[in-house]
């Protein structure tokens, strides 16, 4: 066999064995993603209802200050209030590994763009990291990492990321940053997600009754006797509210992971089987040119000896 067709061969092989992987590293993602997809809608119903009841409570909360007390920052708890930003937290969500397209890339340019916006520098931001890609970057840089999370699994739960989102949460209350960032890919469906960059830290308790504005407003202190009193009750909800808003956001930034994965391994597959096309066209090719050779020698053989 001539050394150009042997070549061939053997890239043909090589590129059907990496197809093989990729198709199956497709199917393992999208098995993931659906898997994912039921325990984010599960845990969704859930964080609806808790901001559900903290909006309520908070409405309450302020129509029993609206005699004598103007400012209820300090009734409503430290999470609710807005201090002078000395320093912003950013809490960045990417994966342990490649293979995901442009997942993590995406996320840390939205964050470096929200930086920049934001007039952000090395010496008054500080970073959380959940995922080794976003770790081993913003280390590499000089950045100030004050906590880092990785291993996290392909369907996290609370309780694996109970220590992060209770440290972002604590880190905030003990002054470490005056407001927190959270940098994650946002899953629209299989083929779209979004980057964003959202302020987490302070809460805005104003946000949140503009949310049921369109609403009929029911003061939870008329209808129910609360115990404990209502700011205490409010002061144990708010904690829950802003951790809730971290893992939804992790599981979020991990069902866009999966689906990036699965697309970049679908396009792996595709572009796999357009060079298998390809280079089995050149084989076919060279193999009939390397039997015409060989039937042109036969017959000038025969040819000289008659």
């Amino acid at each position: 066999m001539p050394a150009s067709l042997a070549a061939v061969k053997r890239r043909l092989e090589s590129t059907k064995n990496t197809r093989q992987i990729t198709s199956a590293m497709n199917m393992v993602s999208t098995a993931k993603l659906n898997q994912i997809q039921g325990h984010t809608k599960t845990y969704e119903v859930y964080a609806d209802q808790v901001k559900s009841v903290l909006v309520s409570l908070v409405k309450s909360h302020k129509a029993t200050l609206k005699n004598g007390v103007s400012d209820d920052k300090d009734h409503l708890g430290s999470l609710f209030t807005k201090r002078p930003v000395k320093k912003t937290g950013i809490l960045v969500v990417t994966s342990d590994r490649g293979l995901v397209g442009s997942y993590n890339s995406n996320v840390i340019k939205a964050t470096l763009d929200k930086m920049k916006k934001n007039g952000l520098t090395k010496e008054n931001t500080v970073f959380l990291t959940v995922g080794r890609t976003g770790t081993e970057f913003f280390k590499k840089r000089g950045m100030n990492v004050v906590f880092e999370a990785t291993g996290i699994s392909d369907v996290p739960t609370y309780r694996e990321t109970h220590n992060i989102v209770k440290n972002a949460v604590q880190m905030y209350a003990d002054g470490i940053y005056d407001e927190l960032l959270l940098a994650y890919s946002h899953y629209v469906n299989r083929i779209v997600s979004h980057d964003r960059v959202d302020l987490v830290l302070p809460i805005s308790a104003e946000s949140l009754a503009l949310e049921e504005d369109n609403t009929e407003s029911k003061v939870i202190g008329a209808e129910y006797d609360l115990e404990p009193d209502l700011p205490q009750l409010i002061s144990k909800l708010v904690p829950q509210f802003a951790e809730s808003l971290i893992y939804g956001a992790i599981l979020d930034a991990k069902t866009s992971e999966h689906a990036s994965s699965a697309n970049a391994m679908s396009s792996a597959s595709d572009n796999a089987d357009d060079i298998i096309s390809t280079l089995q066209l050149q084989y076919n090719r060279a193999r009939q040119a390397a039997i015409t050779t060989e039937i042109t020698e036969i017959t000038g053989g025969m040819t000289a000896q008659e």
